[in-house]
């Protein structure tokens, strides 16, 4: 039989413009190191927002609660209407640093030329 009967071993894979599209990975996997600081990079590079305000708040205000009824002795009822001031005080505190610390960080990496520069 003719050699132009035999099926393909290969997938064709080619497009309309002729361009041929590799599939999967072509690199080397990233190492541990590099995953670690390429998610630390993304995490900072992201807006605040007022949900990550209100749950740094709440943390925060949890340790001081713990801490005020532990270090000091103090009663259970004040202390939880002092900690419901601390996080309505903490939430936009939290917030309007993240901004500025965003902001700041932003204009740093536009002179240098660009995140992670």
């Amino acid at each position: 039989m003719a050699q132009t009967k035999r099926k393909r071993r290969t997938k064709h894979r080619g497009n309309a413009a002729g361009m041929i599209e590799t599939r999967g990975r072509t690199g080397r996997r990233p190492t541990a190191a590099e995953t670690k600081a390429k998610a630390r990079q993304d995490r900072f590079d992201k807006p605040p927002t007022w949900r990550g305000s209100v749950n740094r708040a709440a943390i925060a205000t949890v340790v001081f609660l713990v801490a005020i009824v532990l270090i000091f002795h103090e009663p259970i009822g004040g202390t939880i209407a002092l900690a419901a001031v601390v996080f309505l005080m903490y939430i936009p505190l939290g917030y309007y640093t993240d901004t500025f610390i965003y902001r700041r960080r932003q204009a740093k990496n536009a002179g240098r030329g660009g995140p992670g520069s």
